[in-house]
């Protein structure tokens, strides 16, 4: 249940990363139009003022039309299949809810304790959407009427109806369905949203007359959710909905700052709603202590490679209001750290409370400066500094709190790690263990050792997979085994997150999970066999001498010295430099870096295509004597879904060094703030002999060797 809660959790992120930019730009417009900060030049009627409102209003839309958004955001991450089909079908069907909830309560409003007839907003509990009057359910009812769509959608989508009904097969299927299903929903919102209501008022009063403690317990509560992904849930109804304020603490602060600009009163005695956006205190204070600690505790042979890791994301955290990068490093390795870490924020916002300082500060330092520093600093500046004072002083406790911890409980942090690796099993002896069941090629092998380490097919609910890595969620997490497991048997590592976990596998992953998915399907003609092998072990070794053997007289490469050219024009350094944990550490194999400059990424090598990433940041290229290579452009750029790439090659064709793979969007990838490291690594290099890197201050594409090796 909990990971479903937690998917879902992740899936209403889809639509809050559109908050960031609209909540830049009504910062922007609301300062443009504030006519206390611009003198004559905002004065309403003004030309200035009238463009500005233009994209002021346009800014607005997202936080105006928030159900509608939500409702078709959540089908982006939920559906199984078809997405947006079921975007389309949550759309029509929340608005049929509706339709029915202002008919119910047109005719029979009374029966249920509402005056229909009332003004919609302030405690009428009835709102507009798409021009129809009905019951204010806010994102509540959004999330309800989405959820169930969606459930319909990856039911029944697929169902295969009569001939003489094929018309009504697939998205005209689930709104038929929905039709009816929508009408029970909106008797029973009606029956019980007004009560809900009440109760929303009765905790309104609660968090608003509890003063810095309900401060306090807000913000520890939000950090607490976070590894449940439920924090969005918590935090939501305060921002963006009707709980606190008017439209919620976002809107609510942007129309107040003209006067909030025009006065030097303490922001808190001006707007108290805004206690409670105060969740981003510690990204821009407490975030930088922790990195000093993880720092300051590692052990000295792993500061240089740590300080890449620290570095980049620490940024994120202060400039774009982004923690799990950071918060995760930690979560799941000392827990007790993180219940740390949500008492410290909120101990770190009740101070900022508690000195009058309130305000839109629950995203990072672009959000913070727009809604905030920029408009208001020529009024407030004196309680703007008195915030940069606590802040700092907050960075030095959770430094000296943090670094406490972790040497007084020897907690394996980030640079603490064990370097010793525990030796299981070998492929041999797996193979001998397997006695007596059907033959396994290589990535059969691997996948059936993958799940063995997984706790077994019994213990998988679903697999998928990225460019590189397998992606599974399990049953029981416990029974996982670590990650010198995963190494031994021949993948490059796992990484757990609850009962989510990734497996490295490198560019053979869709072909393994091709073999992981086959031996789902049918566990006990791979199974294990309990005896001891010692018969099928002596074969397999005498096979793997003969095989050995075959493969020197036969192979044509052997001992034969091949080279990989830079895949684009710029500076080339050792993969241990890129700042990426997983690529500078090796787990996805041996090779260079070329820093992109021109937007142009080549093949390093002749060879096929054997793979193209869905968001074309990364290809796969098998060379005739057997290499897989894999060239990944850029650093986390698959988080642009595809855009910015565009692929000037297809799966399977065949392409010479220095061949045209793709061409990359520069200034998107600057402006995103992206770094543009891309890694061509051999992810098969343990087939290979005599490796040399030879990192190169300048390359050039399809010209500059930048590896040897030997087959």
């Amino acid at each position: 249940m909990m990971q479903k809660i937690q998917k879902f959790g992740g899936a209403m992120f889809t639509p809050v990363l559109l908050f960031s930019f609209a909540g830049v730009m009504v910062g922007i417009g609301t300062l443009c139009t504030t006519e206390a900060v611009l003198r004559p030049l905002a004065a309403p009627g003004s030309m200035w003022y009238l463009v500005w409102n233009v994209i002021l209003q346009g800014a607005w839309c997202v936080f105006n039309q928030l159900p509608l958004l939500f409702v078709v955001g959540l089908p982006i991450g939920l559906a199984n299949k078809q997405a947006a089909r079921c975007c389309m079908e949550a759309l029509v069907l929340y608005l049929t809810f509706h339709y029915f909830v202002n008919t119910i309560l047109s005719q029979w409003g009374g029966v249920f304790g509402v005056d229909f007839s009332a003004e919609t907003g302030g405690s009428s509990g009835l709102t507009m959407i798409a021009n129809i009057k009905t019951m204010d359910m806010g994102m509540f009812g959004a999330l309800l009427v989405s959820g169930i769509v969606i459930f319909l959608h990856n039911k029944f989508f697929d169902t295969d109806l009569p001939e003489w009904l094929g018309s009504f097969n697939g998205s005209t299927f689930i709104f038929m369905i929905g039709f009816f299903v929508m009408l029970p929903v909106a008797l029973l919102s009606v029956l019980i949203w007004p009560n809900i209501q009440h109760g929303m008022q009765i905790f309104q009063n609660f968090v608003m007359t509890s003063g810095s403690f309900g401060v306090w317990v807000f913000i520890f509560l939000e950090r607490l959710l976070i590894p449940f992904g439920l924090h969005h849930l918590m935090y939501s109804p305060f921002y963006y909905d009707n709980l606190v304020c008017p439209g919620g603490i976002y809107s609510y602060w942007a129309t107040q700052l003209p006067a909030l600009a025009s006065s030097t009163a303490s922001l808190k005695s001006l707007c108290p709603q805004a206690s409670f956006t105060a969740t981003g205190f510690s990204k821009l204070f407490g975030c930088p202590g922790i990195a000093l600690a993880f720092y300051a505790t590692a052990k000295p042979e792993k500061k240089t490679q740590l300080k890449g890791l620290l570095i980049p994301i620490t940024l994120t955290a202060i400039v774009c209001g982004v923690t799990e990068p950071i918060e995760f490093t930690f979560l799941f390795i000392a827990p007790v750290l993180f219940v740390v870490h949500a008492f410290l924020a909120a101990c770190l916002s009740t101070t900022m409370n508690l000195f009058g300082i309130v305000g839109v500060f629950s995203g990072g330092l672009i959000e913070m400066s727009s809604l905030n520093f920029i408009p208001l600093m020529s009024s407030h500046w004196k309680q703007y500094l008195l915030l940069l004072v606590i802040g700092l002083v907050y960075t030095g406790i959770y430094f000296v709190v943090f670094r406490f911890l972790i040497l007084k409980f020897d907690f394996k942090t980030p640079g603490r790690e064990e370097s010793d690796e525990t030796k299981f099993y070998s492929k041999a002896e797996f193979r001998a263990r397997q006695a007596g069941n059907v033959e396994m090629d290589k990535k059969t092998m691997l996948a059936a050792m993958i799940m063995e380490g997984l706790g077994g097919a019994d213990n998988i609910v679903d697999v998928t997979n990225c460019a590189t890595r397998l992606r599974i969620n399990v049953k029981d997490e416990t029974v996982v085994k670590d990650d010198a497991y995963f190494k031994s048997v021949g993948s490059h590592g796992i990484s757990k997150n609850g009962k989510a976990m990734q497996v490295i596998v490198g560019m053979s992953v869709p072909s393994v999970r091709e073999k992981f998915e086959n031996i789902m399907a049918n566990p006990s003609a791979y199974a294990l066999n309990a005896g001891d092998g010692q018969e099928a072990q002596k074969q397999q070794d005498a096979d793997k001498e003969k095989n050995a053997e075959e493969e020197i007289e036969s192979d044509d490469f052997a001992l034969h010295q091949y080279e990989i050219k830079s895949a684009a024009n710029g500076e080339v350094i050792p993969v241990s430099d890129v700042p990426d944990e997983v690529f500078a550490g090796g787990a996805l194999g041996e090779g260079v870096a070329v820093i992109v400059t021109d937007g142009k990424v080549h093949a390093p090598v002749d060879g096929e295509i054997s793979m193209i990433a869905d968001t074309l940041h990364a290809f796969g290229i098998s060379t005739e004597d057997g290499l897989e290579l894999l060239v990944h452009i850029g650093i986390n750029t698959v988080e642009l879904e595809g855009k910015g790439f565009t692929a000037k090659v297809q799966e399977g064709d065949q392409v010479k060094a220095g061949q045209l793979l793709c061409e990359v969007d520069m200034k998107l990838m600057k402006a995103k703030g992206f770094k543009m490291h891309t890694p061509i690594l051999m992810t098969n290099a343990d087939e290979c002999s005599d490796i040399r890197v030879i990192p190169d201050k300048y390359a050039k594409a399809g010209k500059t060797t930048v590896i040897t090796y030997r087959k």
